[in-house]
């Protein structure tokens, strides 16, 4: 039986009258790749807010390593989020006055990393990804795939325990597309990470492991 690095149980979030998450219930094991689709609307980015530990649910557990963690304060939350899990957005949201080497080195900084160790262990991940000889390129100078996979360091470079992508080739064509996710899932899972991926694109979801599909709050199928 797999292990499972991140659990969710009876998640439920509203937003005034409206219910985002109606008692979801999610297990995630050790290196697997999950998908989350469905509707706009239908609760998936919200889900994955709750996970990450981006906001708190009304009701339900969230546990990451056998720890519980969201009823831990914004300040321990948000140290997780810098160590314990990694991040790639739609955009890649890089800082546009940093060549990509620190963008990549700026979560070990955040931790307390001298700037010359961080961005040592940064340059590591250029090469893996399609990336040597771009180390000192601004976002500005990057392909919207290059910037992706910018992003897909940056995440990985704290040797986080869970990676969450929401939309991550929304902003792409389909090749580019299609060869990010590649590198995405082929990267987590080499570096044992979990992933869990929001997205609308079936051929996204497909590089996935397993699919979550969410309607109305709720998860349709088995999700553990």
């Amino acid at each position: 039986m797999m292990e499972s690095v991140l659990i969710g149980r009876g998640l439920v979030k509203r937003f005034g009258t409206a219910v985002a998450l109606d008692g979801v219930d999610l297990a995630v094991g050790r290196a697997e790749a999950v998908a989350i689709m469905g509707p706009s609307g239908s609760g998936k980015s919200t889900l994955l807010h709750c996970l990450a530990g981006i906001m708190k649910p009304d009701t339900g557990e969230v546990h990451l390593l056998g720890q519980r963690i969201d009823t831990l304060g914004e300040r321990r939350r948000s140290a997780l989020r810098r160590t314990r899990f990694g991040f790639v957005f739609q955009f890649g949201q890089l800082l546009p006055e940093l060549p990509a080497v620190e963008n990549v080195a700026l979560p070990l900084m955040l931790n307390g990393t001298a700037r010359r160790d961080a961005v040592r262990a940064a340059r590591t991940w250029f090469p893996p990804l399609g990336l040597a000889g771009m180390e000192l390129r601004r976002p500005g100078e990057l392909s919207g795939g290059q910037a992706q996979r910018v992003a897909i360091a940056r995440a990985l470079v704290t040797g986080p325990a869970v990676v969450f992508a929401d939309e991550p080739t929304g902003a792409l064509d389909q090749a580019t597309g299609h060869d990010t996710m590649r590198l995405l899932t082929d990267a987590t899972g080499r570096n044992g990470a979990s992933l869990i991926v929001v997205t609308h694109d079936p051929s996204v979801a497909g590089r996935c492991d397993r699919i979550i599909e969410v309607r109305d709050g709720r998860v349709l199928g088995r999700a553990a």
